[in-house]
């Protein structure tokens, strides 16, 4: 046991937190701090013999769950595992036009990250926070942080799926432009893929559908992402837990200029208030309408919404790769675990030859599963590991 790296993951209501090898991909500690700033929040850790600790507070900031991370975890209960530590890898949301690759982060990086908060407003603050934290806690490691991007995954997308259709200036003197995201996801999905399939990655054609609370679909072409559903921000595209998706732009300015609501209220209303919580007007957590889908009309609505708008994008994706396609993918909690979402949205795709085969729909995702008709295009379940892929950049840059 050496060479180990901590990756932090400072998510909108969550902090999900590993020490791995990122040679052998050993696990020797992972856990979460979950429902952050409610009345149920908690952290939960278990360590390589699987003993599972937690900790419940009311309330708990994101700032307590990290100070209680680093010095009640890591310092008190673990450290001898912290002693083996060589890197702290970061996930960062959007890196903009800055960051093409995972960077070692200084005074100059974290600057520029500074300047990338409005591009994920939701995540990119959490992560900046994350960051300075680790450098404040452990002052001797503070040259051995890494940033991973998201963003990183999407920078190759051609013009003519980055720019968008207003004047030239807003691209090239204020960088608005569409960069993505779940790209770390989607780095390991195309690894895996790799693997499953036998096939070099360039030479791997597949669309990734990575759906959780934020969801997006991207689409691979011999191993290049060439377009993706999020944009300047990841408010774009699917329709997500308490984001609106695609939305026309003359909504905004019909609330502003005849409804009153200011332009920070309406940011807050499509990013916080909007998607799956708007839809069912009770939860933004997608597993409240999925249980309710054959109960509730409001919620067999929102279920259908989502999984139609998800099979359009797919559709429309499909054609960029369509004779040398290896196989639609689901991922991310939504994507992994709602067979009732692959059910409906791949019900939609029939005609594009895509078939669940419903026995093998129902089966649990451990590791990852093909769901589809025999003599049909592929469809497989992969459960994700960021984490894999943000301890090896970080291994690569610090050792």
């Amino acid at each position: 046991m050496k060479n180990l790296v901590l990756v932090l993951n400072c998510g909108s209501s969550s902090i999900k937190f590993s020490v791995l090898d990122p040679n052998n991909e050993v696990v020797y500690l992972n856990g979460e701090a979950s429902a952050l700033n409610l009345d149920s929040s908690s952290i939960i850790w278990n360590t390589k013999n699987n003993k599972k600790i937690s900790v419940c507070k009311k309330f708990m900031s994101h700032n307590y769950a990290i100070e209680y991370l680093c010095k009640e975890i890591l310092l008190e209960k673990n450290s001898l595992l912290f002693s083996k530590i060589i890197g702290f890898g970061h996930r960062v949301v959007n890196g903009g036009i800055n960051f093409k690759k995972s960077v070692l982060i200084d005074n100059l990086v974290i600057k520029k990250l500074e300047k990338c908060i409005f591009l994920a407003p939701i995540h990119n603050p959490l992560n900046l926070m994350g960051i300075k934290k680790f450098i404040k806690l452990f002052p001797k490691l503070h040259n051995k942080n890494v940033a991973v991007f998201d963003t990183s995954f999407h920078y190759k997308i051609p013009k003519m799926s980055y720019l968008y259709a207003i004047p030239k200036e807003f691209y090239y003197k204020y960088s608005i432009r569409k960069y993505g995201a779940h790209g770390i996801s989607c780095n390991y999905i195309l690894q895996k893929s790799s693997k499953i399939f036998k096939k070099n990655i360039k030479c791997l054609n597949v669309i990734i559908c990575h759906l959780g609370n934020g969801s997006s679909v991207s689409v691979v072409k011999n191993g290049v992402c060439i377009d993706t559903s999020m944009g300047f921000t990841p408010t774009d595209g699917l329709i997500m837990g308490t984001r609106s998706g695609d939305i026309d732009p003359s909504i905004i300015f019909y609330m502003n200029e005849n409804l009153g609501i200011s332009i920070k209220d309406i940011k807050n209303i499509l990013n916080n208030k909007s998607g799956i919580l708007a839809l069912n007007g009770k939860s933004s957590d997608f597993r409240h309408s999925e249980n309710k889908y054959y109960s509730s009309e409001i919620d067999k609505l929102t279920i259908t919404m989502f999984c139609y708008r998800l099979a359009k994008y797919i559709s429309s994706y499909f054609f960029l790769i369509k004779n040398k396609i290896d196989a639609i993918i689901f991922t991310g909690g939504i994507g992994t675990n709602s067979s009732l979402a692959r059910k409906i949205t791949i019900h939609y795709l029939n005609s594009l030859n895509f078939y669940i085969d419903n026995k093998k729909n129902q089966k649990k995702c451990l590791d990852f599963n093909f769901i589809n008709k025999n003599d049909t295009i592929p469809i497989l379940v992969i459960s994700t590991n960021e984490e894999i892929v943000i301890a090896k950049d970080t291994f690569n840059l610090v050792s």
